[in-house]
């Protein structure tokens, strides 16, 4: 599951607490283990039927199962929701009625007799799903749970197709399906889907026949041979084009939109170079027997790494406009693709244990922007993987592995993604890279098909490298927080001895244990020294002959930490220069950012465009105004530069100054291939001649994405006539749900008082009204005040019937208890 596509949950992080940090609640009592296992699925097959108009389906399932290890004459399931028709027992060709309780959330039935563990027996259930009726809380991760979702079913919205997905994780395909709803088993699975013709059909396995039926339906046929976890259940259905691509024998596809089939190799093309480069560092093949990948409107969180079926939500779609900038979406298909090795073919066995899951998925990010892209772009990728984890509320008081939560739902956050995936940065450091990867290897291969858990990677590690390794596991899984270092030198000129201090201020029980390099610089002669960091203080000593240019501490920087480095305006000049890494050069601009504009602008040829980037975007914010050299080297950046969105900043840069000269720069690159190259130009064309950018806005309107459909929104807002309405709410219903939108949301609203048509207003605010309810409920506490208070300013320019009409749709969140 890949989540921080589509949420506001870091900007929001710092303002709100989850609720399940409340001291002192039940919910610190209860151990969540694993799933006690009485009965093991074998086998799941179904035959189901979609009522439309009801957001119905209508299912018959057949399950077979065997006890666990005890005998039993009995079974439960978790059925959410359903109408149970029927509920028997195979035998043979004929059925055997059982008898059964139901509570509308578990189906318990009485078995025919006693069964051993070396017996297999069949129940039938015939049932209907309402997932509509369902009122189960998401997450952070996933914001609905309802398991089954008709997207526009009755074909109301034109501007919307008609759709259905399901979404399992966590315990959600249980809505639509009758099962054990646990991480911990594993099924078979055949499906028979039968839907109208003129759709197509994807799930897990191969497709093995496709039967057309005389009332204008067709029924297909899905079967997949290998046993996974019932949460990776999964069908899709809608209008979509099929995309074929392939894996050595393998089929590869992408179902996508018709307007996007042009440009599904574009956003995907990239999975089967993924597949190859993971079976190749991991050891272990894409077992699997074909992988697709389908884009579902309105989905719950971010993607799903159903088995051998991705969903993805709809901010996957990008034009080839939006590409030229580059895939933004490229790391999510890494995430998911990658769960098919950790996740599908080994399964957390708990979700106290999804890290075993998620981090490496999220890792996996890492890697693939390593192997494609170089370490610049990868360590860029890592440190914002840090970064989020730390502007995290509360995230420093959880453990990776947590068995105390209030509900399920709460573990998938910013420490099982992005800390779990810097914590396994740190151990690849410590073992290196042969020893890493040959353990993963030995974790998928001992557990292929079964489940897994944080203890099995330890004990894959350790015998690998043969070194006990619980004092990594004890501090970075089982506890909470990470250090807080704080890193003095001196230099005795009389001994030649150089020092380093080093002091942890966490608030924690006991000292992290950190196996670190130290780089000791001398000119262009560099000694490394590796040593261990154990105690609350720690003093370094280097025999040198003189003062050193550069002591870097940490030098690999892959220490997940906060630190205060106190280091001198001449070391970090040294270390940008001289000092190997990205984040190195990244610690000294943002030193110089205080500093000193000259220093700070060495950014400017960096090798890597994102620092450049970076480097542009810091001088634009100096208080103080730059000098000429700035200038003109921005200016040839504009001119010259090979990445978009360097080029982009560059041109934004030019704009701040407000100079005239610049007009032919401008007026060059507003037509640019890349979104926010000519978003940049219109930007500089609404400084200098605003009539023509507003003509310009108006023309571009019909494909502006990105940064210029934010000018082109914001130039017609400027300008403030009634008349484009229809630009200004296109831009902003389109807009992924996020910050983005979030930020954009009170702009929008003040734009809509000087709409005069009381009809169209409406339609906006119920754009709004739909954004606030979509966003996670712990977050709206917050933001539901914030986009009222918008929204009250438009009642009050525009009069009672405009207040009452918000007052009677705006509803805020019921506090979770």
């Amino acid at each position: 599951m890949k989540k921080l596509f589509i949420l506001l949950a870091f900007a929001f992080s710092m303002l709100v607490t989850n609720a399940q940090q409340t001291k002192g609640a039940a919910w610190e009592k209860i151990y969540r283990g694993s799933a006690t296992k009485i009965n093991d699925l074998i086998h799941t097959k179904l035959d189901v039927k979609f009522d439309y108009d009801k957001s119905w389906m209508y299912g018959k399932a057949w399950i077979t199962l065997r006890p666990h290890f005890y005998t039993t004459d009995s079974l439960t399931l978790d059925a959410k929701g359903m109408d149970i028709k029927e509920v028997s027992l195979i035998k043979g060709a004929d059925k055997k009625p059982l008898h059964y309780q139901y509570d509308s959330l578990q189906l318990k039935i009485t078995l025919d007799k006693v069964y051993t563990a070396d017996e297999n027996y069949t129940v039938y259930i015939s049932y209907t799903s309402k997932p509509n009726d369902q009122k189960i809380v998401g997450s952070a991760a996933i914001t609905d749970a309802k398991g089954l979702y008709f997207i526009n079913p009755k074909g109301e919205d034109k501007n919307k197709p008609t759709e259905i997905w399901t979404q399992g994780e966590t315990e959600a395909n249980s809505v639509w399906m009758p099962t054990i709803d646990k991480p911990d088993q594993k099924s078979t699975e055949e499906i028979y889907m039968t839907v109208p013709s003129k759709y197509v059909t994807l799930s897990n396995g191969l497709l093995i026949s496709q039967k057309t039926n005389a009332d204008g339906t067709r029924t297909d046929y899905w079967k997949m041979d290998l046993p996974h976890a019932p949460y990776l259940f999964f069908m899709g259905v809608g209008d979509y084009a099929i995309v074929k691509d392939k894996y050595k024998d393998k089929e590869v596809s992408y179902y996508v939109e018709k307007q996007y089939e042009s440009v599904a190799r574009g956003i995907f093309g990239h999975t089967p170079e993924m597949i190859g480069f993971y079976e190749k560092i991991l050891g272990v093949p894409f077992v699997w027997p074909k992988y697709s990948q389908i884009v579902g409107r309105d989905f719950v969180s971010g993607a799903m790494e159903n088995t051998t079926a991705t969903l993805h939500q709809e901010s996957a779609y990008q034009n080839a406009r939006q590409l030229t900038d580059g895939n933004a979406w490229e790391e999510v298909i890494a995430h998911e693709l990658f769960h098919h090795w950790f996740g599908d073919l080994v399964t957390t066995e708990s979700w106290s244990n999804i890290t075993v899951n998620e981090s490496f998925a999220d890792y996996s990010e890492y890697l693939w922007d390593e192997y494609k892209y170089g370490k610049d772009a990868a360590d860029d990728h890592g440190r914002d993987d840090m970064e989020g984890y730390l502007r995290s509320a509360d995230a420093a008081k959880k453990d990776l592995v947590r068995f105390y939560y209030a509900d399920k739902e709460d573990v998938f956050d910013a420490v099982s993604y992005n800390k779990g995936g810097c914590i396994l940065n740190m151990l690849r450091n410590y073992v290196g890279d042969s020893a890493f990867y040959k353990s993963l290897n030995l974790y998928l291969i001992t557990n292929k098909f079964k489940t897994g858990e944080a203890q099995q990677l330890r004990l894959a590690f350790e015998e690998i490298t043969g070194e006990d390794l619980n004092w990594f596991w004890n501090q970075w899984y089982y506890s909470s927080g990470h250090p807080i270092l704080t890193i003095d030198y001196n230099y005795d000129a009389a001994n030649s001895n150089a020092y380093v201090y080093v002091k942890q201020t966490q608030q924690s029980k006991d000292p992290f244990i950190l196996p670190v390099a130290i780089d000791v610089y001398n000119g262009k002669d560099k000694i490394r020294q590796k040593v261990w960091i154990r105690n609350w203080a720690d003093t370094f000593v280097f025999h040198v002959a003189s003062n050193p240019d550069l002591i870097n501490v940490d030098a690999d920087k892959m220490l997940l930490c906060q630190k205060t480095d106190n280091k001198t305006a001449a070391n970090y000049i040294f270390q940008y220069k001289n000092a190997p890494n990205y984040l190195d050069r990244l610690e000294a601009l943002n030193y110089f950012d205080s500093t000193s504009m000259k220093e700070l602008a060495l950014g400017l040829t960096d090798q890597y465009a994102g620092l450049r980037t970076l480097t542009i975007n810091k001088l634009a914010e100096q208080k103080s105004p730059p000098d000429q050299k700035v200038i003109d080297a921005v200016e040839k950046m504009a001119n010259t530069e090979k990445d978009k969105k360097t080029k982009a900043a560059a041109i934004l840069f030019l704009v701040q100054t407000g100079k005239p000269a610049y007009l032919d720069i401008y007026t060059k690159n507003v037509t640019d291939s890349s979104y926010s190259v000519a978003g940049a130009a219109l930007q500089g064309l609404t400084s200098l001649q605003p009539d023509k950018a507003y003509e310009l806005a108006k023309q571009y309107s019909e494909d502006a994405k990105g940064t210029l459909g934010d000018a082109v929104t914001a130039v017609i807002i400027k300008n403030g006539k009634a008349e484009d309405f229809e630009i200004v709410a296109d831009h902003y219903q389109n807009l992924p749900p996020g910050q983005d939108k979030y930020d954009m949301t009170g702009t929008f609203c003040d734009y809509l008082s000087k709409v005069n048509d009381l009809s169209k207003i409406k339609e906006a605010i119920d754009y709004v009204i739909t954004f606030s309810q979509i966003i996670p409920a712990h977050y709206r506490t917050f933001t539901d005040k914030k986009i009222k208070s918008f929204l009250d300013k438009i009642g009050t320019a525009k009069g009672k019937e405009i207040t009452d009409y918000i007052n009677s749709n705006f509803k805020f969140v019921t506090p979770t208890p």
